[in-house]
């Protein structure tokens, strides 16, 4: 079967991923063998390729925004049938045993594997899932529309209930590429007003376009002081700049597994109880929720779709912030 597969760090232009042709796999013991149509390009697909995160062990395929139709079961699997449509998120497994999973925080179980990092992910024909952990695809989305929601719309999602946002209030967005541009249509549908800043023009229409009622540069100043924020981009002296915008009691959430330093700052722009929080990983629920809230308001993915030999090109087009929405690759 054909992939492409990651070996060794390198920057997006040289294109670190080679199309190689490898065995197809077999489903071990609760595992299933699912035939991948698409799958979505992440930020975490980047910071993986340009060495930013290391995976445990390489070569290794990356991508964990997978749709593709299960072809056949390991032993004892019992919770998906042979020729179902499933999506494949970035949480592989969780152990279910440990304190963080009973309390339903298995996205910081310590044992957690995650897709395209432990486990080969979905830039290829074919890949293995754990059969507990796959996310039922609601029949309203065609193959590219639903693969942004498997990462991209997930963390978003999370991102915002982390934010502790509630409906009505000032949300601020911070950098406006995939996750922004579908975390926007939730708080849209909450009654929020959206602020959004990107240093891309382009960018900053998209956010215009799906609601935001002001879009403009981090060098900018907002209309309105921000009851919440999340931030995108993985940029730490964003942080004080953003806290600046925030008012006493609100809430800033990172959505970064990836971050560069964040500055020293003065207490006062935390002080008045405001909070920063990081956001980590997903939970299944959290895939569970969020799909079945994108079928009710029904979310729209702006994608960009690239042939599964063009991923070198994708995650360039990704680096340099020239996508609206999310690069899709197309398998089959």
């Amino acid at each position: 079967m054909l992939a492409m597969r990651f070996s060794h760090p390198a920057q997006a232009e040289t294109a670190p991923l080679l199309l190689e042709n490898i065995r197809k796999p077999r489903p071990a013991n609760g595992q299933v063998l699912v035939r991948v149509l698409v799958c979505g390009v992440c930020h975490t697909d980047l910071h993986i390729a340009e060495g930013d995160i290391h995976p445990p062990k390489l070569p290794i395929t990356l991508g964990h925004q997978a749709v593709g139709i299960v072809e056949s079961l390991g032993h004892k699997v019992t919770s998906v049938d042979v020729g179902a449509r499933v999506g494949i998120p970035w949480l592989f497994s969780a152990c279910k045993k440990c304190e963080f999973c009973l309390r339903g925080e298995e996205n910081l179980c310590p044992k957690a594997r995650f897709t395209g990092f432990h486990f080969d992910g979905g830039f290829c024909e074919y890949m293995l899932a754990d059969g507990n952990y796959l996310l039922p695809i609601p029949p309203t989305f065609s193959h590219e529309q639903a693969a942004p929601l498997l990462c991209a719309g997930i963390i978003g999602y999370r991102s915002l209930i982390k934010a502790d946002l509630h409906p009505g209030e000032r949300l601020g967005l911070i950098g406006f590429g995939a996750s922004a541009h579908l975390a926007i249509q939730i708080a849209r549908y909450w009654g929020c007003d959206i602020y959004a800043f990107s240093r891309s023009r382009k960018h900053q229409q998209h956010a215009i376009e799906l609601g935001a009622i002001w879009a403009g540069s981090i060098d900018e100043k907002s209309p309105k002081i921000l009851d919440r924020a999340v931030i995108f981009a993985p940029a730490g002296d964003l942080v004080p700049r953003v806290l600046e915008r925030l008012r006493p009691g609100g809430t800033l959430a990172i959505n970064a597994i990836h971050m560069s330093t964040i500055p020293a700052m003065d207490y006062q722009l935390i002080y008045g109880e405001r909070t920063i929080r990081s956001i980590a990983n997903a939970t299944f629920l959290d895939g569970i929720q969020f799909l079945q809230l994108a079928e009710k308001i029904n979310i729209h993915s702006d994608v960009t779709v690239y042939p599964l030999d063009k991923a070198n090109r994708a995650l360039l087009d990704l680096k340099n912030s020239s996508l609206k929405g999310e690069a899709v690759l197309n398998i089959q």
